[in-house]
């Protein structure tokens, strides 16, 4: 499926206004998809890359995809929140897609800080499918998620070790997808990245 080209709005949250995007697909919607960006004080923004490479992959799986800044970033009224106010960011935008684009399946995505909120709302919302890319494990406390989680992460990652993500995961006996050579930001294995994401939430 197509991505049509992203709406920007503005939708009530927890901590006054919140700024988001919204990419549909082409033909039949399967349900609602919500993606999570990096840590708000280094840069992190709904326009990052790696969140826009999730949300394409959605879409090209047929969800309508939302990202969201979280408060205080580009247009999104507040201040950063540690990681809590944060997830009631992602919980607000859930409840939006949900109200908005009804029910159909839910999957969510994370990247780096995006990953801890992504999986801290994994686990009240149980989605049908959980992506992280190189969760900020070691940073914050990214909670276990469900077994059939996809994780990625960069072998040469210095932001969050492989090591980390390695240990986080050992003990839920949960596969670890490593792009060999790839840092934090996957440049270079972006497309890859897609692909891989498409492939495992098909089968």
């Amino acid at each position: 499926m197509k991505a049509t080209t992203p709406r920007r709005l503005s939708i009530e949250g927890p901590a006054g206004n919140l700024e988001i995007a919204i990419n549909e697909p082409g033909g039949n919607r399967r349900g609602i998809a919500i993606v999570a960006h990096p840590h708000p004080l280094y840069g992190g923004t709904l326009d990052n890359k790696v969140v826009q490479t999730l949300a394409k992959a959605f879409v090209a799986l047929g969800y309508c995809a939302l990202r969201l800044n979280f408060r205080g970033v580009g247009e999104s009224d507040g201040v950063f929140d540690e990681g809590l106010g944060e997830l009631e960011d992602f919980m607000a935008l859930a409840e939006y897609g949900r109200k908005t684009y009804g029910m159909g399946e839910l999957a969510i995505g994370g990247f780096s800080f995006g990953g801890y909120v992504a999986a801290a709302a994994a686990e009240q919302l149980s989605p049908a499918q959980l992506v992280l890319a190189a969760p900020a494990v070691g940073r914050f406390p990214v909670k276990p998620v469900q077994a059939n989680a996809l994780v990625v992460h960069g072998e040469e990652d210095d932001v969050v070790p492989l090591k980390d993500v390695l240990d986080w995961a050992r003990p839920q006996q949960l596969p670890v997808i490593v792009f060999p050579g790839a840092g934090h930001f996957f440049h270079g294995a972006l497309v890859t990245l897609q692909q891989l994401v498409e492939r495992h939430c098909r089968a």
